[in-house]
C-alpha cells in the first residue's frame, strides 16, 4: 500500500534534499578553500625568500655599480694622461723631427734590410 505525500511532505522532502545538496557543496567549497589558502602560505612564504634574495642581490649590484664608477673614473684620467702625453710626442719630438725623415728614413730601410740579410744568412747556415 502507498501513502500519498502531501504537499508539506513533498516540499519538506525536496526542502531537505536541497539542503544536503548545498551544504555538501559549502563542504566542498570550504575545503578547497583551505588548500587554497595554504598554497597561498606557501607562495606568500616563497616570494618572502625570493624578496631577500632580490635585496642582497640588489646591494650586489649597487657596490659593483659603484666599482665600476671608479673605473671609470680612473680609465678617464688615464686616457686624459695618454692624451696630453701624445700631445707632447707630436709637438716637441716628432712635428721638429720631421725635417729630418728626408735623411733618416733611407738610413732606416738600408740598416734594416742589412740587419734581415744577417738574419736569413745565420739561418741558412
Amino acid at each position: 500500500m502507498q501513502m500519498p505525500l502531501t504537499l508539506n511532505q513533498f516540499l519538506f522532502l525536496v526542502l531537505t534534499f536541497a539542503a544536503v545538496v548545498a551544504v555538501s557543496f559549502l563542504v566542498i567549497f570550504l575545503i578547497q578553500l583551505r588548500r587554497t589558502a595554504a598554497e597561498g602560505e606557501r607562495t606568500l612564504s616563497e616570494i618572502r625568500k625570493l624578496a631577500e634574495n632580490l635585496n642582497e642581490l640588489s646591494g650586489v649590484v649597487k657596490d659593483k655599480v659603484e666599482d665600476l664608477g671608479q673605473i671609470m673614473e680612473a680609465s678617464k684620467r688615464t686616457v686624459s694622461y695618454l692624451s696630453e702625453a701624445s700631445f707632447f710626442l707630436a709637438t716637441r719630438l716628432l712635428k721638429p723631427a720631421s725635417r729630418y725623415w728626408p735623411f733618416l728614413y733611407p738610413l732606416i730601410k738600408f740598416f734594416w734590410k742589412h740587419r734581415q740579410k744577417r738574419k736569413e744568412k745565420k739561418n741558412g747556415k
